[in-house]
């Protein structure tokens, strides 16, 4: 069925350049099935792989992963160990695989809260496949984005008191250059799945005109077919920046 879908992928036209993902349901996907909690995350695993493969077949040039937030940091301590050796374990296994298919791995996040193994294993996998070419994942670790914005604003802040920038010179391309993903373009498309209908403090400023797609789905079931089904639902969307369409314009 995923050669189907992505060949309609490759016919609908306008694929997404930069996708997001919230990738949430492991605990859920773990306790109907009577497993613990991490089993569900180590199953998350197979679905990160599944669906960079299929961005990459698809064509998308950004893939961006809310990968551990802020809120995360309050879970108890033995499952924030169980996802720091997570981490650990992807950064290890899929860095080569990752370099092979020309997939560049970039960390976002506060990771000063990050304990040592898990920075130094996430900053070998950024290392191990710079300069891939086919497309850029981004894995969003210890991140929110309250504490993106207000990060920024203190950034900003200190810029205006050491005299470096007036105030009246801060528009969006100024607070953008301050937030984590600078540089980058917003989300055409972001996909949610479990079937929660919110974004959760993810990318609260990048998001403004982000088409959604909320999948059903857990996460350690999501796959390429579900990935493909997600972009064709947005090639049928039409886009218009709080603008009105082309044909109300000519009526």
């Amino acid at each position: 069925m995923a050669s189907d879908l992505l060949d309609r992928v490759r016919l609908g036209g306008g694929v997404p350049s930069h996708v997001a993902v919230i990738m949430d349901g492991n605990g859920r996907w773990a306790r109907e099935r009577g497993l613990p909690r991490h089993l569900g995350h180590r199953e998350g695993m197979k679905s990160v792989r599944e669906v960079v493969e299929g961005a990459v077949e698809a064509g998308i040039d950004i893939l961006t992963l809310f990968a551990f937030s802020t809120e995360n940091w309050k879970r108890p301590a033995r499952e924030i160990t169980a996802l720091m050796g997570l981490l650990q374990l992807y950064a290890r296994k899929e860095r080569a695989e990752l370099r092979r298919q020309g997939v560049q791995v970039h960390v976002l996040g506060d990771l000063d809260r990050v304990d040592d193994a898990t920075r130094s294993a996430v900053l070998e996998i950024v290392e191990g496949t710079r300069g891939g070419n086919a497309l850029r994942l981004n894995l969003m670790i210890s991140y929110g984005g309250r504490e993106e914005l207000l990060r920024a604003a203190r950034a900003l802040a200190d810029r205006v008191r050491a005299g470096e920038l007036d105030p009246a010179d801060i528009d969006d391309s100024v607070l953008e250059d301050s937030l984590f993903t600078r540089g980058l373009p917003s989300p055409d498309l972001l996909i949610r799945t479990s079937g929660e209908h919110r974004i959760s403090n993810f990318m609260l400023w990048q998001l403004a005109y982000t088409e959604l797609h909320i999948s059903p789905v857990y996460w350690p079931a999501f796959d390429r077919d579900h990935l493909f089904e997600a972009i064709l639902d947005y090639q049928r969307r039409e886009r218009r920046f709080g603008r009105v369409s082309v044909g109300v314009e000519a009526s």
